[in-house]
């Protein structure tokens, strides 16, 4: 069976700390770690069930580079497009996987 791919931007496997943080019947923020990650959006799992249509705002931390040896952090605003139960049994991996767009965003430095 074949299926036609419909992302329209590349996405590129990347595992990132990311924090994230949405308003339910209560504030919920959680650290976890990218899947994957494009010009368009992010994949990263949750302990939550985040619902589709819901604003969302997540910071990537970007690692330091040899040229700079300072994290960058990338605050984004977007939309939660799809939340589904991961499989498995390994009661300490997070329980979903959450995609996201990516709508807004900022690159913020911590001053040392």
């Amino acid at each position: 069976m074949y299926v036609l791919e419909q992302r329209r931007t590349r996405r590129f496997d990347l595992r990132l700390p990311i924090e994230f943080q949405y308003m339910g019947n209560e504030w919920v923020r959680q650290l976890s770690e990218t899947r994957n990650l494009s010009s368009g959006g992010v994949l990263f799992c949750s302990d939550y069930e985040v619902p589709v249509g819901q604003s969302i705002e997540y910071t990537i931390t970007l690692p330091a580079s040899g040229r700079d040896p300072q994290e960058v952090r990338l605050h984004c605003v977007g939309t939660v497009v799809r939340s589904e139960q991961r499989s498995g049994d390994d009661a300490i991996q997070p329980k979903y996987a959450v995609a996201a767009t990516l709508e807004r965003y900022e690159f913020v430095r911590e001053d040392r």
